[in-house]
This record gives C-alpha cells, structure tokens and sequence, in this order.
C-alpha cells in the first residue's frame, strides 16, 4: 500500500461524500489504485457511520473504524494513524476546512526537501476575536510550560512517512495530547502555508479548550508541579522570615497585641509547609500515575472494509 488517507467522522455527514470523491481524485493522481481512506467514526451523533459504511459497499478502497463511543478527536486520529497501511499516511480532517488536494504539494515538498513530515500552518487563524485570542494564549503557554516549539495556529493536515508513524505509535499516553506527540516523535519535519477554510462552526467549547490545555500541559511538563514546590518553599520562608521579625520587634521595640499575629503567623508557616509537602508527593505520585494505568485510549466497536464486516483488530 502506497498511501493511507486518515479522517476522523464527528458531526461530518455533510461533507463525506464530497470529501470521499475530493480525497479518492487525488490519491489516484499520486498512486493510481494503490491506496485506502480510513475513516474512524468518534461517536458521531449524526448518521456519518452510516453513510460511510454504504462508502464501503461501492469503493474498496475505504476502510471504517467505528468506535464504541465519543473519545475525542486526538485519540481518534491515533486509532486512524494505527490502522493506516500505506507507505506515506496523510492526516486531515474531514469536514473539507482542509483541502484534500492539498496532498499534491505536501507530497512535492517531501521529495524535494527529503523530509519525513510536511504538516500545514495558517496563513491566517480562522475564526471570530475570541478564538483568535484563546488559540494565540494557548500555544504561548504551551511553549513556556513544556519547552516544546510547537508553531502557531498549526492544522491537522500531515503527509507523514511510514517510519515517522510507526515511530509517533510507539508512544502509549492514555490522555494524550497529539500536538505535542508530533514534535517530540523527531524525524524532519517541514511545514507549509495554507489557507484553512471555514465550512462549519467549531466543535470547541471554550471550556473544552481550557481543559484541552491543561491537558497538553500536564501531558508534557511536570512545572507546574514543580511551582507548587516553589510556591510552598516561598510561603515557608516569607514566614519564617515573619516570625524572626515579629520575635525581634517584640524582644527589643515594642510589645505586640497577644494572640492575633501569632495565629497569623502559624497559618502562614504550616499552610506553607502542607503546599510543601504536597508539591513534593505529587511529583512522585504524578509519575507514578501515568505509568500504572494501562486502559485502551479507545476501544473499536467494529471496522468495515472490502464489502464486508471485519471483527476488530485485537
């Protein structure tokens, strides 16, 4: 198999059968027959696994990877990547914002860079003022948090090399964060400028945001553990350094009214103590507890291909 296309299907029955025909013109310019489109159904609430599924009755060429509920798009597009065959897997997402035909210049700019990734950046972030300014917060705190340099206002669309994924499916995170899974996989990685259209609303709660970067943090970086045990050593020796001062002011200035300062002072000393302690144990526990889990990221439901039903892969 010369080339996998990968698509995650949420909310995606508009698009599907124009984005079947878009992806299938381009990949028979590149490969002739010699490729598959596999499309991982993420629990979409509309009829998307169905029509693809009928996809399946007409063109041999797609496969269907239906999971059992909604995981999430990262995850999804991880289950896509480990069921993709060929020698060179492009990822995008299939509600046409990314073009299909984008393939054609990825696939140049690999050959004449010998690259083993090409991956799209806006121009330009799509979107209204508010996800202008929640995607330009997120990756600046992304950066400063992990150390990662992971480009700004990246996409999903990626022409990957068959080492390249083999390599980023090695990693096991049960909460992964897949933006920063592409850089730390290494390999040379290329980008190019694109114009990402606008065909339907985002899926993104601001909530979902937030929690999506906490997530990418926490999934790459132990500071802010680390600033928890900063932040209680700090309290704890501001303090201490209260206390002495209290102690002399009260043995060589003046007398202190009894009571009120030193309960101060000991709500201060042993709160700074507690965040002490408690930054120390979680760095262990942390680590620890992304080890010890062992839990599937999804679970796959059924997968269609070849005009029949194929159990899942175990």
């Amino acid at each position: 198999m010369k080339l996998s296309i990968v698509a995650t299907l949420y909310q995606s029955a508009p698009y599907i059968t124009e984005f079947h025909q878009r992806a299938s013109n381009v990949a028979k310019q590149l490969v002739g027959d010699n490729y598959e489109i596999v499309l991982v159904n993420d629990g979409s609430p509309d009829n998307s696994l169905g029509i693809t599924v009928q996809l399946t009755e007409r063109d041999s060429h797609i496969v269907v990877v239906d999971l059992s509920r909604n995981f999430g798009h990262h995850k999804a597009m991880m289950t896509g990547l480990a069921h993709a065959q060929g020698d060179r897997v492009f990822l995008l997402d299939s509600d046409l914002e990314e073009e299909p035909e984008w393939l054609l210049s990825f696939t140049k700019q690999m050959d004449d860079e010998a690259s083993d990734v090409v991956y799209g950046i806006q121009s330009k972030r799509k979107g209204g003022l508010l996800e202008k300014i929640t995607g330009r917060f997120f990756y600046r705190i992304f950066r400063l948090l992990t150390g990662l340099a992971q480009p700004n206002n990246i996409v999903t669309a990626r022409l990957m090399s068959r080492r390249y994924v083999d390599a980023l499916l090695l990693h096991q995170e049960r909460e992964l964060n897949i933006g920063g899974l592409w850089i730390i996989t290494g390999f040379k990685q290329c980008s190019q400028i694109i114009q990402k259209h606008s065909t339907s609303p985002t899926t993104y709660s601001l909530s979902q945001k937030f929690r999506h970067l906490v997530n990418a943090v926490t999934s790459f970086s132990s500071l802010p553990l680390v600033f928890t045990f900063y932040s209680g050593l700090f309290i704890s020796i501001t303090a201490l350094g209260y206390i002495v001062y209290l102690t002399i002011r009260y043995l060589f200035i003046a007398s202190l009214p009894d009571g009120y300062t030193s309960i101060i002072a000991s709500i201060w000393l042993f709160s700074g103590l507690i965040i002490f302690f408690i930054g120390v144990q979680g760095i262990y526990i942390s680590k620890v507890f992304s080890e010890v889990k062992q839990r599937p990221y999804t679970v796959v439901r059924q997968v269609y291909k070849h005009f029949q039903e194929q159990e899942p892969p175990k």
